[in-house]
């Protein structure tokens, strides 16, 4: 069986307007249209994945809010109705969705073995959050690749934000070993929005474009250094401002997602492409893509020898993907492996110096 691949990651922010603005048919609220900037990014995104061809799409939420620990869907197949609590006459959605449990379980095992408190989620009757819904449709309106759903538990709120994202590194690995052990082809959705300051009040049709704009200068500011050096491919710099961005521009990269993200994908050094930016109630959204075919990382679609299935036993410990230190993030202790080397990648120092502006 050949090994698993990560063979893209993308920022797919989940503002429910965009399905709002799309009138998809799971959808209850009719719209007159309205974001198309990002909903046309959406587009770009969806030509990605159907030419890389995953077995598995894995989405990281910041709306599935776990205290305790890190949590994986763990039922085969789940439907109903997802709400936004916040916007529920945008978004009431009726999914139905299947989850590949066999990599749920393996990363959970991963993580607990990394000393993260993990957790499969197996209530048949438990609602899907409407930030992986959301995600998910954008990506892949088909509905027809199995998932797997992560929780963002919330070390970095009730730890430092360096703490937090040690975690997450944690969990990427895990991840990332997973996906490695079960030969999977896989894809990755960061369910995050970056600057999330937000108006406080709704235009009275919501998609009146003439409204929409960002929520001050500065946080435009923000987003567009991000962006401008994702796009250049400085991706240890970004790292090191992320808590920064977090604390002025109340980033949603906070729960973790992104950090989740680049650590599945053994923190790349490379430019992602940015498929479209736009304004949602004020926030900054910036649909991204990491190709790792392209840089020769991940295998082409064309060149792939076919769907490896999960292991139904206890897998044997792969030796290292790559070689490299564990991350060290701010004072925490740092993880990976050991001498082992289950468990690879050289991540950056998170907050470990002041930028030049």
């Amino acid at each position: 069986m050949p090994k698993g691949e990560i063979v893209a990651g993308f920022i797919a922010p989940h503002p429910p307007h965009l399905v709002y603005g799309e009138n998809p048919p799971q959808n209850e609220p009719r719209s007159q249209g309205g974001w198309e900037q990002l909903r046309w990014a959406y587009e770009r995104v969806r030509a990605s994945i159907d030419r890389l061809k995953p077995d598995v799409l894995l989405v990281h939420s910041p709306h599935w809010n776990t205290q305790l620990g890190h949590h994986f869907l763990g039922v085969p197949h789940l439907s109903g109705k997802s709400v936004d609590p916040i916007f529920p006459n945008l978004f009431r959605y009726t999914y139905d969705l299947t989850v590949d449990v066999e990599l749920a379980e393996l990363a959970c095992r991963y993580a607990r073995e990394l000393g993260l408190v993990s957790k499969m989620m197996t209530n048949p009757r438990f609602r899907v959050d409407y930030g992986t819904i959301t995600s998910l449709h954008l990506a892949r309106p088909q509905w027809d690749i199995p998932v797997v759903g992560l929780s963002a538990n919330n070390s970095p709120y009730y730890l430092t934000t360096e703490e937090g994202f040690e975690e997450m590194d944690r969990l990427g690995k895990a991840t990332r070993r997973a996906i490695v052990e079960s030969g999977r082809r896989a894809v990755l959705l960061c369910s995050a929005t970056m600057s999330h300051h937000h108006f406080r009040e709704e235009p009275e049709l919501p998609e009146d474009m003439a409204q929409e704009h960002p929520y001050s200068m500065e946080m435009y500011q923000w987003d567009m250094r991000l962006i401008r050096m994702m796009r250049e491919g400085r991706m240890r710099e970004v790292h090191e401002l992320l808590p920064e961005f977090v604390d002025i521009a109340f980033a949603e990269f906070k729960a973790g997602s992104f950090t989740w993200m680049f650590s599945t994908m053994d923190y790349p050094e490379l430019p992602g492409e940015l498929h479209g930016f736009g304004n949602v109630i004020g926030t900054g959204n910036a649909v991204f893509e990491w190709d790792l075919t392209k840089h020769g990382l991940a295998t082409p679609a064309d060149q792939w020898h076919g769907r490896g299935a999960a292991p139904a036993a206890a897998p044997r410990p792969e030796p290292a993907l790559a070689g490299g230190a564990s991350p060290s993030w701010g004072s925490a202790p740092a993880y990976g492996g050991g001498s082992s080397g289950l468990f690879s990648g050289e991540g950056p120092s998170i907050g470990a110096r002041p930028l030049n502006r």
